[in-house]
C-alpha cells in the first residue's frame, strides 16, 4: 500500500543499554525519507539515554508521543530488566495500542510479546536469544528463521542489522519498491530481500 499522509511520526523508544545499530541502522533508512518520516527519540521520563556502545542521545518523555505513527523499540541487554517491570509494560502496550505500526528489532520484540499483544501471531527475534524470548511468551508463534516477521501492524526483526532489511521491506509496502531501493542504493546496502530466510538462524 502506498501511506497518503506527508509525514508520519518515528516514535523511537529508548532504554540505557539499546543495541546502538539496532536504532541508527533504521534511522538511516527511514532518516533519508524526510518527507515521508520524522524520528523522534522518546524514553519513559525524558533525558539522555546512553546506549551498549556509550552512544548518548537526548529524548524527549513519551508525553509528547505521537499517536497514529509508528512504535519502534529496538532490542539489547537493556531490555531483560524492562520485561521484568509491569510498570514499564503497561505504558508500551498503552504506546503500542495507540500507534498504526509497531516496529521491533531483535530482542525488542520480547518487550512487545510481554504485553500479550503478540499473543497468537507470527513474530522473529535475535536468534541469540531465541529461547529467552520463546520464555517470555511461548503463546507467541515464534518463527526460528525468519529475518523479519510481519503480522497485521506488528513487524519484528531478528538481530541487529536485520532491523535494516525490515525497514527496508516497510518503505517497500508503504512507499513503494522504487524508494527503497533508492535508499539502499544511497546506503550502498546490500539489501537481504527473503523474509523467511535469517542466515543466522542455525547459530
Amino acid at each position: 500500500m502506498k501511506w497518503r499522509r506527508m509525514i508520519m511520526i518515528l516514535n523511537i523508544l529508548l532504554f540505557d543499554d539499546f543495541e546502538t545499530l539496532d536504532v541508527f541502522g533504521p534511522v538511516e533508512v527511514f532518516g533519508n525519507l524526510p518527507t515521508y518520516y520524522e524520528p523522534r527519540y522518546l524514553s519513559m521520563d525524558g533525558g539522555k539515554i546512553k546506549s551498549r556502545h556509550g552512544v548518548q542521545v537526548q529524548t524527549e518523555s513519551i508525553e509528547v508521543f505521537s499517536p497514529d505513527g509508528i512504535l519502534f523499540i529496538p532490542g539489547g541487554y537493556g531490555i531483560r530488566p524492562l520485561v521484568k517491570d509491569p510498570k514499564y509494560v503497561d505504558a508500551v502496550r498503552d504506546l503500542c495500542e495507540k500507534s498504526l505500526f509497531c516496529l521491533t528489532v531483535c530482542t525488542g520484540s520480547a518487550l512487545l510479546a510481554k504485553t500479550g499483544l503478540l499473543k497468537g501471531l507470527q513474530a522473529t527475534s535475535n536468534k541469540l536469544s531465541f529461547d529467552w524470548l520463546v520464555s517470555v511468551d511461548p503463546a507467541v508463534l515464534w518463527l526460528k528463521k525468519a529475518r523479519w516477521a510481519v503480522h497485521g501492524k506488528y513487524w519484528t526483526s531478528s538481530g541487529v542489522s536485520a532491523g535494516i532489511d525490515m525497514a527496508l521491506a516497510f518503505v517497500e509496502n508503504i512507499n513503494g519498491r522504487d524508494e527503497a531501493e533508492r535508499v539502499a542504493k544511497f546506503m550502498e546496502y546490500i539489501w537481504n530481500e527473503d523474509i523467511d530466510n535469517d542466515p543466522f538462524s542455525s547459530i
